[in-house]
């Protein structure tokens, strides 16, 4: 099974928001590979996935220590939601050296979000968000400010867990 979506976020907010309605579909097990190039938007959707799940410390680029685990903060009810695991797979250079992260102990529990993993962590497990994040180029780019620009977020829903589930929640956060 294999659905795809197409957004268009305008800024770091409307990254940050689809992030947050991920939040709304994800659940401990599941697996989001991230792809683009630098300054795409990888880390800043991994930062509104990781506030609307409520986690504790701040979501930053976890490229010089590869993997951050993020624990839940205690929801208003009691209740608590899964860890986030944030892994950078950029310097990986093999399945070897993911498998070295022992990501599959957490992956039952917590919702894992690798960036640069595609190519690698589809290893992982069948069911997985693939989500591919493109930035302006060329003439689109704003010399005076080349982080701005309308990104474009393809979402790829892979694998049996997303047989029925409806993603079309994720289409407000570009809205």
């Amino acid at each position: 099974m294999s659905d795809v979506l197409h957004l268009d976020l305008p800024e770091a907010d409307t990254t940050r928001a689809l992030g947050a309605a991920l939040a709304g579909v994800l659940r401990a097990g599941d697996l989001v590979i991230l792809t683009g190039d630098l300054g795409a938007g990888k880390t800043t959707l991994t930062q509104g996935l990781g506030a609307a799940l409520g986690v504790r410390g701040q979501v930053a680029s976890p490229t010089f220590i590869v993997a951050r685990e993020h624990p839940p903060l205690p929801r208003a009810d009691g209740t608590r939601g899964p860890a986030l695991v944030h892994v950078d797979a950029y310097r990986l250079g093999s399945l070897d050296e993911l498998d070295a992260l022992d990501l599959d102990s957490s992956l039952d529990e917590s919702v894992t979000v690798v960036e640069w993993g595609r190519g690698l962590a589809e290893a992982l497990t069948d069911d997985r968000l693939e989500i591919d994040l493109q930035r302006p180029r060329g003439g689109d780019v704003d010399t005076e400010n080349p982080e701005a620009g309308t990104r474009r977020a393809t979402v790829r829903a892979v694998g049996d867990r997303w047989a029925g589930v409806d993603l079309s929640s994720l289409l407000a956060a570009s809205a």
